[in-house]
C-alpha cells in the first residue's frame, strides 16, 4: 500500500494488472457458465419429444385394442422401450444437476419414478392385453406430459437464468473495468500529465533563463520529487546565474577599463617616446587620467641618481608646488589647482609601490596609494606593472639617448680634431718649418732672389691650407646641418652642379645606419675631392655621384664625361688622389682611377663598412635599402 502511495510507476502497474486480471477471470466465468449450458438445448428438445412419444405410445395402445396383432404390440412395445431409452438418456441426465436441492432434479426424479413405477408396469399389461380399459393409462399417460411441461419448463428457465448468470457478470466485469480505468485516468491526469504539464512549462522558462517558476508539486510520487529536486536546482541555477551575471557585468566593467587604461597607456607611449617632451611634462597627464579612470591615487614618481643612487621625486599627481631641481620653469604639467593633499599611511589608505627597473638595473620607483576598502584588482594591478614597465622604457631610453648624444658629440670632436691633424696641423707644420728656415736664410744674408723661392712655398703651402680650411668648414658645416649622410651628400651634388655649371646625378641606395660618422666624413671627403678635380680639370658637362650596398661591400663611383686622363697611375692632381688612397686606406678599402667607356674618368672606391662586418657575422639576411636618383643643373647631353 505505500509503495503504491508513494510510486506512480506502480499505481498505473496496478491499474494495469487489476484491468486485466478483470478481463481474465470474466472470460473464464463466461467460458465456464457457457460450457455448463451447453447441453441444455438438446435435453429441452429431448424432453420436448418426450410428449410426442407419449402421445405415441397411446395412439399405438388405442390402435392395438382396436385391432390387437404382434405387428401392433410390437410397434407399443418399441414406443415404450423408446420412451424409457429417451428419458434416460444422457443429453437428458447430463442437462440435470447432479448434486444438491435443485427443483429440475425433483422433476426428473419425479418423472422418472411415475414412469417406472406406474407407467411402465400399466403400460405393459396394456401391451399384453391384460388391461381393461385404456382410459384410466391415458390419464396416466396425461399426468406424466405435464410432469414432462414442468420439467421442460424448469430446463428452459434453467437455461435462461444461465444466460442471465453470463449478462450479469458482464455487466459486472465492464462496471469494475470502468472503475478501475476512471481511477487510473483520474490518477494519470491529476498526478502525471499536469505535474508533466508544469515540469515543461518550468523547463521552458528555464530555457529562457527564467528561473522564477516553481512546481510546487506535492505528493510522495516520482513527479513529485522531480518537481521539488527542479525547484531546488531552478532556485540555485538562479542564484548562480545572477552571480555570473553580475560577475560577467563586473568583468565588462573591468574589461572597458582596462581598454581605456590602455589607449591611455598608448596615447601616453607617444607622448613619452615621441621626444622633445620631458618626462613630468609626458607622463603627469597620463597618470592623472589613470588615476580618474581606475579609482586610484595619487602617484607619485622617483628616479635613482646614477651617480649615487638616492631617490629623486620626479613628480606627484597631488602636488601644488613644482620639485625642488625642477629645470623648467615655462612647465606646468606637474601642477595642479587644489592644494596639495597630506596623505600618510592609515587604516584607510594603502600604498603599491612598484619598481621602475630595466633588467637588474633599479631606475626608480612608483607609489600608487588606494583606498584600503576598494582592493586593487588583478587587471588593475596588470595595468599597473604595464605603466612601471612603460616608465622604466621610457627613463631608460631618455637615459642612452643622453649618452648617445655625448657619444656622437666625443665622436665629432675625434673626427674634427683627426681631419686638422690629417689636414691643416700637417700644413701649418710645414709653414713652420719654412717660416724657421726664412728666418736662419735672413740671419746668414742670402740673397733675396734665393729667398723668394721660399716665399713663393709659403705661399703655396698658406694657400694649400686655406683651401683645406675651407673645404674642413663647408664639410663640417654639412654634417652639423644635415641629417645624415645622404642629405650631406644631396648638398654637395647641389654645390658642385652649382659651380660647374653641369647637371650632377646622384643614385643613392644603402641600408640606413650602415656607416659610422668617422666612415661618413671620409666617403663624403673623398666625394668633394673628386668632385673638386672634374671641376677644376675635366672640363666635363655631365657628372654622377652613385652609393651602392651589394654583397656586404659599399661601391662608390663618381663619373664624368670630360676630357679623361692620360697616366691613371700618376695623373697631375697626384696630391689629390693621394689623400683620396689614404683615405682609402683609413677605410680598409680600395680606390681605382680609370677611363669611362663613353668617355670620361670614372673614380671607384670599395669597402666593407664596420657595420657590415657585424652583418657578415650573422645569418644573412637581405638588407634594407633606399634607392635615390636625382639629377641637379640642366642637363645638356648624355654621358
Amino acid at each position: 500500500m505505500k509503495l503504491l502511495q508513494r510510486s506512480l510507476v506502480a499505481r498505473i502497474v496496478a491499474s494495469l494488472l487489476a484491468i486485466t486480471a478483470m478481463a481474465v477471470i470474466s472470460i473464464i466465468v463466461t467460458m465456464s457458465v457457457a460450457n455448463s449450458s451447453r447441453g441444455d438445448a438438446a435435453a429441452i428438445n429431448m424432453a420436448g419429444s418426450l410428449r410426442m412419444n407419449s402421445y405415441q405410445i397411446v395412439a399405438a395402445l388405442l390402435d392395438y385394442r382396436a385391432q390387437p396383432d404382434s405387428d401392433r404390440r410390437q410397434a407399443a412395445a418399441r414406443l415404450i422401450e423408446r420412451f424409457g431409452e429417451r428419458l434416460r438418456s444422457p443429453a437428458l441426465a447430463e442437462a440435470i444437476p447432479g448434486a444438491g436441492d435443485h427443483p429440475l432434479r425433483d422433476s426428473y426424479q419425479r418423472l422418472m419414478t411415475h414412469w417406472e413405477n406406474a407407467l411402465v408396469p400399466a403400460l405393459a399389461n396394456a401391451a399384453e392385453g391384460t388391461g381393461a380399459d385404456v382410459r384410466p393409462l391415458r390419464a396416466e399417460l396425461d399426468e406424466l406430459v405435464g410432469d414432462i411441461d414442468s420439467m421442460v419448463t424448469l430446463l428452459e428457465r434453467n437455461a435462461e437464468a444461465k444466460v442471465r448468470l453470463i449478462s450479469t457478470l458482464q455487466i459486472l466485469f465492464l462496471l469494475l473495468t470502468a472503475v478501475v480505468v476512471a481511477i487510473a485516468l483520474y490518477d494519470i491526469r491529476h498526478n502525471l500529465v499536469i505535474p508533466l504539464r508544469q515540469l515543461v512549462a518550468m523547463a521552458k522558462e528555464v530555457a529562457r533563463h527564467n528561473f522564477r517558476p516553481r512546481s510546487h508539486l506535492r505528493g510522495n510520487d516520482e513527479l513529485a520529487l522531480l518537481g521539488r529536486t527542479l525547484d531546488t536546482m531552478a532556485g540555485e541555477l538562479g542564484s548562480s546565474y545572477a552571480a555570473l551575471e553580475a560577475r560577467v557585468s563586473l568583468k565588462q566593467q573591468e574589461l572597458q577599463r582596462s581598454n581605456q587604461a590602455m589607449q591611455i597607456l598608448h596615447d601616453g607611449s607617444r607622448s613619452l617616446y615621441g621626444g622633445g617632451n620631458d618626462l613630468c611634462a609626458s607622463a603627469a597627464p597620463m597618470l592623472r587620467q589613470l588615476e580618474t579612470l581606475l579609482d586610484i591615487g595619487p602617484i607619485k614618481l622617483s628616479l635613482n641618481d646614477p651617480m649615487d643612487q638616492q631617490q629623486m621625486p620626479i613628480l606627484s599627481t597631488d602636488s601644488a608646488t613644482r620639485p625642488d631641481y625642477c629645470r623648467d620653469w615655462g612647465c606646468h604639467a606637474c601642477l595642479i589647482e587644489p592644494r596639495s593633499l597630506e596623505l600618510e599611511p592609515d587604516a584607510e589608505r594603502e600604498c603599491l609601490l612598484l619598481p621602475i627597473n630595466m633588467g637588474n638595473e633599479l631606475l626608480g620607483t612608483l607609489e600608487v596609494w588606494y583606498a584600503k576598502d576598494l582592493a586593487l584588482s588583478d587587471s588593475t594591478r596588470r595595468l599597473l606593472n604595464a605603466l612601471s614597465d612603460q616608465l622604466a622604457t621610457a627613463v631608460y631610453l631618455q637615459r642612452r639617448i643622453e649618452e648617445q648624444q655625448q657619444v656622437t658629440l666625443m665622436n665629432e670632436r675625434t673626427i674634427i680634431a683627426r681631419e686638422l691633424h690629417d689636414s691643416l696641423a700637417q700644413s701649418l707644420s710645414y709653414l713652420k718649418m719654412q717660416v724657421a728656415r726664412l728666418e736662419r736664410m735672413q740671419q746668414k744674408n742670402v740673397p733675396r732672389e734665393t729667398q723668394a723661392a721660399v716665399f713663393g712655398e709659403l705661399r703655396t703651402g698658406l694657400d694649400s691650407a686655406y683651401r683645406q680650411l675651407r673645404e674642413l668648414l663647408t664639410t663640417f658645416r654639412l654634417k652639423l646641418e644635415g641629417p645624415g649622410l645622404k642629405s650631406t651628400l644631396l648638398q654637395t651634388t647641389e654645390e658642385f652642379a652649382e659651380r660647374m655649371g653641369a647637371p650632377v646625378e646622384f643614385f643613392y641606395e644603402l641600408p640606413p645606419h650602415l656607416l659610422s660618422p668617422n666612415e661618413e666624413i671620409h666617403v663624403l671627403q673623398i666625394v668633394r675631392e673628386a668632385l673638386a678635380n672634374t671641376h677644376k680639370h675635366a672640363r666635363a658637362h655631365w657628372a654622377a655621384v652613385s652609393l651602392r650596398f651589394t654583397e656586404a661591400q659599399l661601391v662608390l663611383q663618381i663619373e664624368d664625361d670630360g676630357i679623361g686622363i692620360e697616366n691613371v697611375t700618376s695623373p697631375p692632381m697626384h696630391y689629390g688622389l693621394v689623400i683620396m688612397r689614404d683615405r682609402a686606406q683609413t677605410l680598409g678599402g680600395e680606390i681605382t682611377l680609370g677611363h669611362r667607356a663613353a668617355g670620361g674618368t670614372l673614380v671607384t672606391l670599395t669597402f666593407t663598412p664596420q657595420t657590415a662586418r657585424l652583418i657578415a657575422r650573422q645569418p644573412a639576411r637581405e638588407p634594407t635599402a633606399v634607392a635615390t636618383m636625382t639629377t641637379h643643373g640642366n642637363r645638356e647631353q648624355a654621358p
